[in-house]
């Protein structure tokens, strides 16, 4: 349960209808609160505070229709600006980066504020009453001044905000901020006992499987294509120690799934009925797109694309792909100094329940850090140049000898890229020198 609702928060989040559809009902409980106090006290004692506006019902018609007017007038021109700032980033930064932009909370905030103000005078409007039994909220009125001054304030601020959020060194250091809350968030992610924790002198291939493992499986198939967004692994234990089952899971958050591909392999198959197999596929959440929710090499894969498309022809921007191996070389230290956790999970009664098929590792995501960029990088030397410092750096910082070979084994293929693609002499020494200096240390 913890895990969907994470999946519809970041979803919500990543929406522009969520914040703004929030702030209007709040409008709305704001207008029904100042109405009551105006219907409630008297006139003399709302004027008694001395700033409150003390107008007839003219002014205040004629006040709450300009507010109102002019607060769907500028929503529309930010609604319209966003648009254009939205068009940009995806020609600049690839169509994936759309999700970062309209995840800015300020955007959301910005548009929910002239839209709450909008809902406010036109419900305030709606009390105003002359004649025979005039009625005029004073206090709503000068509420309604208040959030006209502070619609302008958020005007002022989002003019420079979207200037800012536009310009490529914020928009991937924002990427790769959301790069290090994700692995911060999955790793270590341990459900269950480790074989360590449960007693076991290793994982189960060094000291033997399971007997349930030899019988027939029964395969929980996908209902539908998409990615695999998320895993509640806390249900999928809940439900193999309950029923005495292992569960091998087949793919993990990021990858994509066909219809009626195999979710989870469940031993043995004389244990699990329908109800059980509804339940395990319950705990898969497929849908169109990747999410970070539990999948790193989506914030990888951003930056990646940034850099990719930075080294293209169209743009020819070295510094702008400089700039994403920095961040990304930032990632790696911090990912070299997590626990991977083992493939293999045990409940608190020291069975196996869980194995990982296809486990996320450390030398995998540096492939699907370094691969694109390496192979785009073929016209630009310092990009080679940046990429084997960046490996340098990342290899002191990794603990690890099976790690650090797969940062090496980087180094040797932009190596021999450069010995066959860079005709320059100087140029091919200062590959020569960078890769010393990282094989050297």
């Amino acid at each position: 349960m913890k895990v969907r609702f994470q999946a519809f928060w970041d979803s919500a989040l990543s929406s522009y209808w969520f914040v703004p559809t929030l702030m209007a009902a709040l409008a709305i409980g704001l207008s029904f609160l100042t109405i009551y106090i105006d219907r409630t006290y008297r006139v003399e004692t709302i004027r008694e505070l001395g700033y409150v506006w003390t107008g007839g019902p003219e002014g205040a018609r004629a006040l709450l229709s300009s507010v109102g007017s002019s607060m769907i007038t500028v929503a529309s021109l930010t609604f319209s600006v966003t648009i254009v700032a939205l068009a940009l980033a995806s020609s600049q930064f690839g169509p994936r980066l759309l999700r970062n932009f309209m995840r800015d909370t300020g955007n959301q905030v910005v548009l929910g504020t002239f839209i709450a103000t909008f809902i406010y005078c036109l419900l305030i409007l709606r009390t105003v009453h002359s004649g025979e039994v005039e009625f005029v909220p004073q206090l709503s009125v000068t509420v309604s001044l208040l959030l006209a001054l502070a619609s302008l304030g958020v005007l002022i601020y989002y003019i420079h905000h979207i200037a800012l959020s536009i310009q490529a060194p914020n928009v991937i250091a924002e990427v790769a901020e959301e790069l290090f809350a994700t692995i911060d968030r999955i790793f270590p992610g341990e459900i269950g006992l480790s074989p360590e924790e449960a007693g076991q002198p290793g994982d189960p291939p060094a000291t033997g499987m399971p007997a349930q493992l030899d019988e027939p499986a029964e395969e929980v198939l996908a209902r539908g294509a998409g990615y695999l967004q998320a895993i509640d692994n806390d249900a999928l234990l809940h439900v193999a120690a309950r029923k005495d089952l292992i569960l091998r899971i087949r793919h993990r958050p990021g990858e994509f799934i066909s219809y009626r591909h195999t979710l989870v392999d469940a031993f043995p198959a004389r244990r699990v009925e329908p109800d059980i197999v509804e339940e395990i596929r319950s705990a898969f959440i497929i849908g169109w797109n990747r999410t970070p929710t539990q999948d790193v090499g989506f914030a990888i894969d951003q930056l990646v694309e940034v850099a990719v498309r930075a080294l293209s022809a169209a743009y020819n921007d070295p510094f702008t792909a400089i700039n994403c191996i920095d961040w990304l070389g930032a990632a790696l230290i911090r990912l070299a100094k997590k626990p991977f956790p083992s493939p293999y999970r045990y409940d608190n009664s020291h069975n196996l329940r869980i194995i990982a098929a296809n486990p996320l590792n450390f030398p995998d995501l540096v492939d699907e850090t370094f691969d694109q960029i390496r192979q785009y990088a073929e016209s630009s030397v310092a990009v080679r140049l940046r990429l084997l410092e960046v490996i340098a750096v990342v290899a002191r910082n990794t603990p690890h000898e099976e790690n650090r070979q797969a940062l090496l084994r980087q180094a040797r293929m932009i190596r021999r890229g450069s010995a066959e693609e860079l005709h320059e002499r100087e140029d091919l020494a200062e590959v020569e020198e960078r890769y010393r200096n990282l094989t050297d240390k």
